[in-house]
């Protein structure tokens, strides 16, 4: 068998493996937070972090959320790092956007943060901050899910179906995740623009 053969039988096996119930659950819980007026936060590291950058653009265009993503301003994510620390980086921009209780926090990573292995930890001290103000907190993550599958609302665990290629499924499939949810019909609040043209 071929590596292009196996990678995509390993997709086949996430899919299969995929908790639907968790991810409508989650679709339920965002549609209250959009109905309350609460805004989405995404978080996320590497390419975790390009994925909240999109993921925010369809949050805010498909389904009519106010979404951001702090790493999508990297001159405040480099002045916060350089001045306050990385561990800090997201909860002091939470902080800085007056993060409530109407609001909610979506972690896309693929180990959802461990303050013991010092992996992420500035997720792991943002959504301490989410869990003390009493925001939302959802998680489309990997592995065991980390620190994130803890003391989400919903987390979402990508399934580990081979251990060597755990980030790019996880990484992957947090886009086939979201894709879901925008499209779900309890989200979805305008067309998009390839099933309108005829």
């Amino acid at each position: 068998m071929s590596y292009t053969e196996q990678h995509l039988r390993e997709t086949i096996e996430v899919v299969q493996k995929l908790d639907a119930g968790r991810i409508e659950a989650m679709a339920e819980g965002l549609a209250a937070v959009r109905e309350r007026g609460g805004r989405l936060f995404f978080l996320g590291v590497g390419g975790s972090a390009a994925n909240c950058s999109h993921a925010v653009n369809d949050f805010r265009k498909i389904a009519g959320f106010e979404a951001y993503a702090p790493t999508d301003n990297v001159s405040e994510l480099t002045a916060r790092a350089n001045d306050e620390g990385w561990d800090s980086i997201f909860a002091e921009w939470l902080r800085t956007s007056r993060l409530s209780a109407a609001d909610a926090v979506l972690v896309l990573s693929v180990g959802g943060g461990d303050a013991e292995r010092n992996v992420s930890p500035n997720l792991v001290k943002a959504l301490a901050f989410a869990k003390e103000i009493g925001a939302g907190i959802y998680g489309i993550v990997s592995r065991d899910g980390g620190y994130t599958a803890k003391v989400a609302d919903v987390a979402v665990l990508v399934p580990v179906v081979n251990p060597v290629n755990t980030t790019p499924h996880a990484e992957a499939f947090q886009a086939v995740v979201w894709h879901l949810l925008v499209s779900h019909p309890l989200l979805k609040a305008a067309p998009t623009k390839w099933e309108t043209v005829r």
